[in-house]
């Protein structure tokens, strides 16, 4: 049976190109946590991925490093964050994307149980092997939360194919040979990376890493089924705060044909 996420990114990328955007929890406040999510969803988020803090985060880029350690500053922890997430009721489906340390620190079961009366429908763990999904992956079953892969550049054909038979929410496409945020010098062979994915895929397939223009977004979209935006939106979160974030990404969208 298809999770819940699967089938609600499914059915959304038939009527448009999908937008998922990063925030990191506490970076400026879990106060303001609520305010960040309702802005996103107000400008066309279709889900949206929730950062963890923590201290070695090998996949992210300066800009998501220096929130997360902004946030830890500040006295967010994960417990802090779901506890937060319990008190309203986001207008989109949640993915919180952390490392695996922090998810059995808090403990599966308890995790689980005390999202259950939340919008999370998603985790992304980026340092969890494939190979070793199942030491988290029935607990997530159990609860209707998809565990979403990354399938990188590096994949092998093989290594794609063997990704996908168990792909859910949806594929996270990596458009470079890096961490997030950083200068994208997207590689002549990205084009039929992506292609490749999206014809084996069955579910959403999103390109991330690096977006933060309207002509990333523009390109992206017409090779898969939309962008997850990241570093461009923490930041602008971080120097500008939450209204002028939502003009910026009304602006950059209104520049996609």
């Amino acid at each position: 049976m298809k999770k819940t996420l699967t089938v609600y990114l499914q059915n959304k990328k038939v009527a448009h190109s999908l937008f998922v955007p990063y925030i990191m929890a506490g970076a400026n406040g879990l106060d303001k946590l609520e305010s960040e999510i309702q802005m996103l969803a107000a400008n066309g988020a279709d889900a949206i991925e929730v950062g963890i803090p923590f201290s070695d985060p090998v996949a992210d880029g300066p800009i998501i490093q220096a929130a997360g350690i902004k946030s830890r500053k500040l006295g967010t922890t994960f417990k802090k964050i779901i506890q937060k997430l319990q008190e309203f009721q986001s207008p989109v489906p949640l993915i919180l994307m952390g490392y695996t340390n922090s998810f059995f620190t808090y403990g599966l079961s308890q995790l689980s149980k005390d999202l259950a009366n939340t919008q999370v429908k998603g985790v992304i763990i980026p340092d969890l092997p494939f190979e070793h999904r199942q030491l988290i992956k029935p607990t997530l079953d159990q609860a209707d939360i998809a565990l979403i892969q990354l399938v990188t550049l590096t994949s092998s054909e093989e290594r794609v194919t063997e990704l996908l038979t168990e792909a859910e929410g949806f594929v996270y496409a990596v458009t470079i040979n890096g961490i997030t945020g950083t200068d994208a010098n997207y590689q002549d062979k990205l084009e039929h990376h992506l292609k490749k994915i999206c014809q084996k895929a069955d579910i959403a397939v999103l390109a991330g890493f690096g977006i933060s223009s309207a002509e990333h977004v523009q390109q992206f979209n017409q090779l898969c089924d939309g962008v997850v935006i990241g570093s461009h939106i923490v930041d602008s979160l971080n120097q500008s705060g939450v209204e002028k974030t939502g003009r910026m990404l009304m602006e950059l969208f209104s520049k996609i044909e």
